[in-house]
């Protein structure tokens, strides 16, 4: 029979520094979240200075979300083993770092190297959040509360990026938007290494390095294999071969997380329902999100004509709401339960998508943010409560790992989600866009390429032709996005109905797992610091007995 130990607790259920931790780790998340949005702001202006080519701005673009998909199963586990605090550290101190070389990078090739060593050191970051913040709140219900307010941060960050990229490129040059990174990253290193505690698994096993390219290359080639179509096509050769390298690698992973006694990747942890189905949420949620808010970006953008700081300012309601709305998923799960919230959640997400079926081309925006607002209420009952559902559904020494899935679900539900509805939105466009038969082969041609080259084009054209060239530029995306928006809508209804099935039994409060409940006799099973026995020990709770979970959550946290 074999023990698990974990590390001595520091932090108890009333101690005040679990939301000291909860802040710590909030603002890291959103250093990240920003930073991921921010870029296609700095674009214009660092492609003027820097003169990258068109294949060097796509990777200055995407190698960051490539590197951070392919290393974050890898990231997970190693914090399980190593130390979440200390992977996390590592990775704000490495973020830091790569943010200055990125901020003053001379030439395009030293950007792009910069960026993927910003997405080495936020694979690291991701799950070490959450993994933290689960195991700083022994206490189910609050528990449940500090993840949703994680989560609501980590929503908002990504409306906050055009809204401080825009202000910062309004009055600096372009790597300021970078460089804002340094001083708050260093504010979380210093706090970090002082406040949090450690947590890891004591007796992880040996690290398998056969799994650890293959994980890689599996996920750098589904990744790579989904955005590429999302841009260029699914007839581009490089589509195809990624996907079969990607395939093929994760096809050989996963047969080998199997037969290995300590995996990479549990696959246990797939036949809980309530990992499962928390997760397939996620990535529904995600699948849609992405491309809502795209489309809405497109919206202000090229049909109201706005600048990217008040696009940013009109889509930050929504991620406000989600930021306010995250403590209330609490309430919901005590009175609706937890399949029924992310079911309501999901819901009302798909309401608000319809919405945008009704929107024209002079649609004011005062009819809009209810639209806003409800959508991100309902997307912080959804990821609060799956979020939770994950972390607190598996034993405290996998909680990396799961951390990593969920977050890898979420990378893969967005690039899936610009792949397919996407690509739905540009073939539409180009379906229902009317030109004046007059125009050259070169104006066509531009036009049809995206909603934001039918305005710029009708632009260069003088008189009635190019006001006519831009009307029908914007009704042909407006037109386009309500097709989209519907069907984006139907897949959050069917998400809502899979909810409800896959969740159906989940507990209203998830107490400890019974691989982590200390045993009821101290002396049967446990050492001087606290490691928890197998459940299967002489003497220890029951862990289907509801009193020895709420014993167990009011003791000492085992981290």
């Amino acid at each position: 029979m074999t023990t698990t130990s974990a590390t001595p607790a520091t932090i108890t259920a009333a101690d005040p520094r679990r939301w000291a931790v909860l802040a710590i780790c909030c603002l890291a998340a959103a250093l990240l979240g920003i930073d991921n949005s921010v870029l296609n702001y700095a674009l214009p202006s660092l492609s003027a200075q820097l003169h990258p080519s068109s294949t060097q701005l796509l990777w200055i673009v995407d190698v960051y979300g490539f590197v951070l998909g392919g290393l974050l199963i890898f990231a997970g586990s190693l914090g399980d083993r190593i130390g979440r605090k200390r992977i996390l550290l590592m990775g704000v101190a490495g973020f830091g770092v790569a943010s200055a070389v990125t901020a003053y990078a001379t030439s395009p090739e030293m950007l792009i190297a910069a960026r993927a060593l910003l997405g080495v050191a936020g694979a690291t970051i991701m799950p070490s959040t959450l993994s933290l913040v689960r195991n700083a709140f022994p206490d189910p219900r609050e528990r449940t509360t500090a993840v949703g307010v994680s989560s609501g941060v980590g929503a908002a960050s990504f409306a906050l990026g055009p809204v401080v990229g825009g202000l910062l490129l309004d009055h600096f040059w372009w790597g300021s938007v970078f460089l804002i990174n340094v001083p708050l990253m260093a504010l979380v290193l210093v706090t970090g290494a002082v406040i949090l505690p450690e947590s890891r698994n004591q007796n992880p096993g040996r690290l398998d390095w056969t799994s650890v390219p293959l994980s890689i290359a599996g996920m750098l080639g589904i990744i790579y294999a989904i955005k590429t179509a999302a841009r260029d096509g699914v007839d581009e050769p490089a589509v195809w071969i990624s996907a079969l390298v990607g395939a093929a690698a994760l096809t050989a992973f996963l047969r080998r997380q199997g037969r290995l006694a300590e995996p990479l990747l549990d696959l246990k942890l797939f036949r809980s329902p309530a990992f499962s189905g928390a997760l397939s949420s996620n990535v529904v949620t995600m699948f849609t999100s992405s491309t809502l808010s795209l489309s809405c970006s497109l919206y202000f953008q090229v049909v109201h004509g706005w600048s990217p700081l008040m696009a940013g300012l009109a889509l930050l309601p929504g991620p406000l709401a989600a930021g306010v709305g995250a403590p209330l998923s609490t309430v919901l799960v005590q009175r609706l339960g937890r399949a029924r919230t992310v079911a309501f959640g999901l819901l009302l997400m798909s309401v608000s998508t319809a919405g945008f079926a009704w929107v024209t081309p002079h649609t004011t925006y005062w009819h809009l943010l209810p639209i806003v607002v409800v959508n991100g209420l309902g997307v912080i009952f959804t990821f609060a409560v799956t979020s939770d559902t994950m972390l607190a559904s598996v034993p405290r020494k996998r909680v990396g790992a799961a951390a990593a899935i969920s977050e890898t679900g979420m990378e893969l539900g967005g690039a899936l989600g610009i792949a397919i509805l996407g690509s739905v939105l540009t073939t539409l466009y180009r379906d229902d866009l009317r030109l004046p038969g007059r125009l050259s082969a070169a104006d066509r041609s531009a036009a049809r390429e995206s909603v934001a080259g039918g305005v710029q084009t009708g632009g260069r054209l003088a008189g009635a032709t190019g006001q006519h060239v831009v009307a029908a530029a914007q009704q042909a995306f407006t037109d386009s996005m309500h097709t989209t928006m519907l069907a984006a809508a139907a897949v959050m209804l069917l998400g809502a109905v899979a909810a409800l099935r896959t969740l159906r039994g989940v507990p209203t409060v998830l107490d400890p797992h019974p691989e982590d409940m200390l045993p009821a006799d101290p002396t049967a099973g446990a050492d001087p610091t606290g490691s928890t026995g197998s459940t299967g020990s002489t003497g220890s709770a029951d862990p289907a007995s509801p009193a020895a979970g709420r014993a167990a959550t009011g003791r000492t946290a085992e981290l």
